[in-house]
């Protein structure tokens, strides 16, 4: 028998004799997932909000300049989830069915979570936060290994006493619904707060049995509803008067500054349709300070949670030998167009609805091209930070980077790696996706490098794929490929596709090849998503 009990999709369970004190060597796993912050949002990336928790992670560990997501929430968690691409595993788009394989809106059955793989290996595995990959069709963390969890089918939910269109949603602990101010969550709670806390009680439990722990920290900001404790929105108000333009500036000379981006790549200018800082009034610049003090406040909440977090590992003695990963599902959300929304008596309340709009976004993207949903960098690039004492080797040299380009299909197979489980084959006789993936231990142990191998994107006909150093995307089922040399320009501002037709029409083949094996192609006409 586990440990816990739990259902691992049909896996056969070998019990593993595999305690912290007698593997050491295994790592607790910690991943910790924020949902629509853009790739400058946090200190070391070159953010002006304070992150000091986060920023202590990464000077402890080690930062990666070069990993990217998804482009999009329901993707990026199942790739995190398998290991795969994301249509391999059935969430090409979002949750709603689109009737052929890729798009199933659900994690299919020819795929494992990490969970599973895990708690088969004698991992404690838990969640807090935000499931989204398929919760309506029946697919539920309790439902795909995880042991203990505490969850929101989807997203949007930061108050127990939200209001509005995210404030019906439900709350999952271990399989059962609870209400939102049940008493052993101590309400009134901020979201943030909540499933940071929660997880700590999870933990503990593998703590009391002596077991190794997994625990997937989903959280829901700062995505919109923007919302946040007002002590904390207070604290940004009128730090945001200087407007996008200047701020994404100084966050551009910061990046240069330490080595996370070349001077060589050009700041990507402000589009055409967002104005300028100086033509706006005043009532309009009180109105984009307000929406983005409230982002702010989020992303600092965030930075809080997870000092905490780190705080209670170090009192149970947990500290050096767990592996905290953090990291974005995509790029900033320019969602609601260039106002945003700024609704309700008293915005970033929880009866409010605060979108922070494309002008803010393309500040949170500095220094790329594009947002959430696309391709382009601005779309799919993400900080990583890694964090473990007792296992990582910190580079030396000029650069205190991770330049290695690398991916959230990785993830699983560095879990599998670290934590010595096996991955399967099959599942009740049916043949699960090898990993697409590759293990990110060479690099957490002092490599520079791992296998070289193309990697790919596709998301509502945007579409990518890079090899080595180009890159070319594609805006839209119809747009034009663009060709870009990112080791000179990543913030892709000169496209080579003129000029290199052969190296085009070869990688527009790889792509093709890749998306008809993955079920990208052929994509489905749309059907409108109707959850969350």
């Amino acid at each position: 028998m586990l440990p816990l009990d739990v259902v691992v999709h049909g896996l056969e369970v070998s019990p593993q004799n595999l305690s912290r004190k007698t593997q050491s060597d295994r790592p607790n796993i910690i991943v910790i997932m924020v949902d629509d912050m853009g790739f400058s949002d946090i200190g070391c990336y070159g953010g002006e909000i304070p992150t000091p928790n986060l920023d202590a992670l990464a000077d402890g560990g080690l930062k990666f300049s070069q990993f990217y997501n998804t482009g999009r929430c329901c993707p990026t968690r199942a790739s995190l989830l398998t290991g795969l691409y994301s249509h391999q595993a059935g969430m090409g788009w979002m949750t709603t069915d689109q009737k052929v394989d890729g798009y199933r809106g659900q994690l299919n059955q020819q795929c494992v979570t990490v969970a599973e793989v895990l708690s088969r290996a004698g991992y404690l595995t838990c969640m807090t936060g935000k499931w989204h990959v398929g919760f309506e069709h029946g697919v539920t963390p309790w439902g795909r290994g995880f042991n203990r969890s505490l969850n929101l089918p989807a997203g949007g939910l930061h108050f127990n006493n939200q209001t509005g269109s995210k404030g019906g949603a439900k709350l999952y602990l271990n399989g059962s619904e609870v209400a939102k101010d049940d008493p052993r969550f101590n309400p009134p709670w901020y979201g943030t707060d909540l499933w940071t806390k929660q997880g700590i009680r999870f933990i503990d439990e593998a703590i009391e049995k002596d077991q190794p722990f997994f625990w997937y920290l989903a959280h829901v900001a700062p995505h919109f509803p923007c919302m946040a404790p007002e002590a904390t929105i207070s604290k940004y108000r009128g730090k945001y008067l200087s407007g996008w333009d200047d701020l994404r500036q100084a966050r551009y000379e910061r990046q240069v500054a330490s080595g996370l981006i070349h001077s060589q790549w050009t700041l990507e200018s402000r589009p055409s349709e967002i104005p300028a800082w100086d033509d706006l009034n005043d009532q309009q610049k009180t109105r984009y300070d307000d929406m983005m003090a409230i982002y702010a406040a989020m992303i600092d909440e965030v930075d809080q949670s997870v000092g905490y977090l780190v705080k209670e590992l170090k009192k149970r003695g947990e500290i050096d030998n767990t592996l905290i990963l953090f990291l974005s599902d995509n790029g900033g959300n320019a969602e609601a167009g260039i106002r945003g929304r700024y609704d309700g008596d008293s915005p970033g309340d929880p009866h409010s609805n605060v979108f922070i709009g494309k002008c803010w976004a393309h500040l949170n993207n500095t220094p790329f091209r594009k947002y959430k949903h696309y391709n382009h960098e601005g779309g799919i690039a993400s900080p990583l930070i890694a964090h473990w004492p007792a296992g990582i080797d910190q580079p030396s040299g000029p650069r205190d980077w991770i330049d290695t380009p690398t991916h959230v299909i990785d993830l699983m197979a560095t879990c599998v790696d670290l934590g010595q489980a096996d991955y399967p084959t099959t599942v009740s006789g049916e043949a699960v996706h090898p990993l697409a993936g590759q293990s990110l231990k060479p690099l957490l142990h002092g490599k520079t490098e791992i296998g070289e191998r193309p990697l790919y994107w596709e998301h509502e006909g945007n579409a990518a794929i890079r090899v080595g150093d180009h890159k070319l995307v594609r805006a839209g089922m119809d747009g034009d490929w663009e060709l870009f040399d990112l080791s000179r320009d990543r913030t892709e501002q000169h496209n080579l596709a003129s000029q290199q037709p052969e190296r085009v029409k070869e990688m527009v083949a790889a792509w093709q090849s890749w998306a008809k094996s993955v079920k990208a192609m052929p994509k489905p006409a749309k059907r409108k998503q109707k959850s969350p």
